[in-house]
């Protein structure tokens, strides 16, 4: 390592944070229906919750996805909201040296990095992607052991660490230069603004998030445009696979899913009883979402029609009876 910040002791972005004894947020609770949602959110989740924030107050954000075409939106917290509601500011980090050089440097003063990463050297994918997938994701640096060679990163449900070999990789070390490779996208995450907001004061800054957000709800019902291409595509993803057809589900159907649960929860978070029809009707969605993605993987694999209207007239429903609900409610 090269630089003013040369550091060879271990050293933490949260040097109160006891890992051995940290629980993941009950967004990530194995009752959840999607207990991963994306990687960028799920890491959102745990940082938050991590520096004594409450994560259900950012998840307003999540009323104004959409059916993009061959994705449903792949939602993450805009970084205005973050600073609006904890004072927490994000900005593109700059990787202009090694990773491990910016690492060293901004954990010391405090500072996380949230960066690209390959699950295939992540412990924590054990049974998915380690050592198996070459899959792109996202981790946020927290503690960094550059002698030891050991990493502790808050990915997917949680709070893991990584060491050896797997550090190693991360971090690119142990190779030669190649002027063909490019860095990794990285962002720079500063709490020194941290703000706590009382409960109630928390609450009316996520109220008025959650009506600009819902402002710029989609213009008409994403989920029958979601079905028209899902009828057009199925006899492709037959053809093509379970292989293709996980990817195919991630992008879709959990990506539906796991926000509309968010949705949700928010709602109930930020008054029960008022958002209570509204939020019984994006629960119904992600729901769905989870029995649709077992339907549509059976009749992929068997190569059988599959009959997704009944699903279909359900999701498009509550989606539409959702934000009527949520409408009335934000305007009682």
């Amino acid at each position: 390592m090269k630089g003013a910040h040369d550091l060879t002791a271990p050293i933490s972005a949260l040097p109160s944070f006891f890992a051995a004894n940290y629980q993941p947020h009950r967004l990530h609770a194995e009752e959840c229906l999607w207990v991963e949602k994306n990687c960028y959110i799920d890491i959102w989740i745990e940082l938050l919750h991590a520096l004594g924030c409450e994560p259900l107050a950012a998840m307003g954000f999540t009323a104004a996805i959409d059916f993009e075409g061959d994705n449903w939106t792949f939602f993450k917290p805009p970084h205005e909201d973050l600073k609006m509601l904890f004072g927490v500011d994000v900005q593109e980090l700059n990787v202009w040296r090694p990773l491990i050089d910016h690492a060293a440097e901004y954990l010391a003063a405090g500072k996380f990095i949230s960066t690209e990463a390959n699950s295939f050297w992540l412990p924590d994918t054990v049974g998915t992607d380690y050592r198996t997938n070459h899959v792109k994701t996202t981790i946020v640096l927290v503690e960094l052991d550059v002698k030891q060679r050991r990493l502790g990163y808050f990915h997917n449900a949680g709070f893991h660490y990584l060491d050896g070999e797997d550090f190693a990789q991360t971090f690119a070390l142990d190779r030669s230069a190649d002027s063909s490779s490019l860095p990794l996208f990285a962002e720079i995450v500063r709490s020194d603004r941290l703000t706590r907001h009382a409960p109630d004061d928390l609450k009316k800054v996520a109220l008025n998030l959650l009506r600009k957000h819902v402002a710029r709800r989609p213009l008409d019902n994403p989920v029958r445009r979601f079905q028209a291409r899902f009828e057009s595509d199925l006899p492709w993803l037959q053809e093509q696979g379970l292989a293709t057809y996980h990817a195919w589900a991630f992008a879709t159907l959990r990506q539906l899913g796991a926000a509309s649960e968010l949705l949700s929860h928010h709602l109930s978070w930020l008054d029960e009883q008022k958002f209570a029809a509204a939020a019984n009707d994006f629960a119904m969605i992600s729901a769905i979402a989870k029995t649709f993605i077992l339907k549509a993987a059976r009749a992929v694999n068997s190569k059988k029609p599959l009959d997704s209207s009944p699903l279909f007239d359900e999701m498009s429903a509550a989606w539409q009876n959702g934000m009527d609900n949520l409408e009335k409610a934000l305007d009682s």
